[in-house]
Formats: structure tokens, C-alpha cells, sequence
């Protein structure tokens, strides 16, 4: 999709990809002192009423690699998921799933001076699993080369970062990710839950009259 049929069909994934990559790259190749400053750090969250780093961390990343895998993901399935439930719905959405993820971290580290967090994932994965009730048929393709059905890649996923979270062995924040999951799919349930019931249809090749 080129970038004028993007703006005109899904903007505000146009416009989170296009603030995201340039707040970003400004942190990563200019001032680091930008990524720094929207670091979220559970514990002086209100310490220092730094609440605003809830939503800012989630346009700061670690290095290129974290940024493109983010924004390829909200590439590909956001301006989908952005025409099914309409604009509006969308930025909610996903300001929720940033939100989510962040309060998730805060609780569970709170009490940790040294941990921080920063990011987007929660939020794409909101996007992801939200998208994943609409089309379930749909095939991911897992680093962009291996094709898994989207809802195997979901339980499998979601398997895969609770276990992940326990285990605390790398620096992924493995909880943000199932917590963006979760808060996609209580989403749909909230705002629209016939779409679980169309979904189930598509895999059982069933229809509702």
C-alpha cells in the first residue's frame, strides 16, 4: 500500500507509524536524551509523577531492529484492522493496549529501581490480537517467513510469553506482550461480540442465518 492510499484509507495508522518512527529515530540517531526522557520507570512513576511515560514510552524504542519489527507489524495488519472498526475505534484501541501494557508493567515492577521499559509492543500486539478475531483465517508469517494460521500463532504466542514472562531470563518485557494480547481481545469482546461468533463460523466453515 503506498503511503497516499494508506493516509486516505487508514490515518490513524498512518499517523501512529509516521510519529512512532520519527519521535524514534530522533531518540536513536540524535538525541538519546529523547528515549531517555520517555523511559517508563514503574518505580518512579509517582515518585516523580512521571505518568505521561505511560503512553510516551510506546513511541521510543531500543535500537532499529525493535522499531522496524514494531512498525512493519502495525503496517501490515493495522490499516486492515483500522477500516473494519473505523478510525475512532481504532485510536482507542490502541491507546488502550499501550495503556494496558503499561499499567501491567508498573504493577508488576513497581517496586524495581532499576527496571525500565520501552516500546510499542504492547500496543501492535493489541492491534494484532484484535485483528486476529476479525480474521482468523488469516496467516502469519512468524519472522516474516514461516506461515502459521493466526489463531494457532495466537495460543501459541500467548503460551509462549506467559512462559517467557516467568522464566525473566532476557530483556523482552514478555508481560507487556500478553497484556497488549489480552486487552485486543477483551476489545472485540466489549465493542463487538458477534465478531467471536463470526469468527468461529469462518473456522468451522459454518454460517449464521
Amino acid at each position: 500500500m503506498d503511503i497516499d492510499r494508506l493516509i486516505a484509507l487508514a490515518p490513524a495508522s498512518a499517523a501512529i507509524l509516521a510519529l512512532t518512527i520519527v519521535v524514534s529515530g530522533l531518540g536513536l540517531m540524535v538525541s538519546p536524551r529523547i528515549i531517555e526522557r520517555n523511559l517508563l520507570r514503574p518505580y518512579y512513576l509517582l515518585r516523580d509523577r512521571r505518568y505521561d511515560t505511560l503512553i510516551t514510552k510506546g513511541f521510543v524504542h531500543a535500537d532499529f531492529f525493535h522499531l522496524l519489527f514494531n512498525m512493519m507489524t502495525l503496517y501490515f495488519f493495522g490499516p486492515h484492522l483500522e477500516r473494519t472498526i473505523g478510525t475512532v475505534k481504532f485510536v482507542v484501541l490502541y491507546f488502550i493496549g499501550l495503556l494496558v501494557a503499561s499499567l501491567g508493567t508498573f504493577f508488576r515492577r513497581r517496586r524495581d529501581p532499576n527496571y525500565a521499559s520501552l516500546g510499542a509492543s504492547g500496543a501492535i500486539n493489541t492491534v494484532l490480537f484484535a485483528f486476529i478475531v476479525y480474521y482468523p483465517l488469516t496467516r502469519i508469517y512468524v519472522f516474516f517467513s514461516i506461515p502459521i494460521p493466526a489463531t494457532l500463532y495466537a495460543v501459541l504466542f500467548l503460551a509462549y510469553s506467559w512462559y517467557s514472562s516467568r522464566q525473566a531470563n532476557d530483556n523482552v518485557n514478555h508481560d507487556a506482550h500478553f497484556d497488549g494480547a489480552i486487552a485486543g481481545l477483551l476489545f472485540v469482546l466489549l465493542t463487538e461480540p458477534s465478531a467471536y461468533s463470526e469468527a468461529l463460523a469462518q473456522l468451522t466453515g459454518r454460517g449464521f442465518d
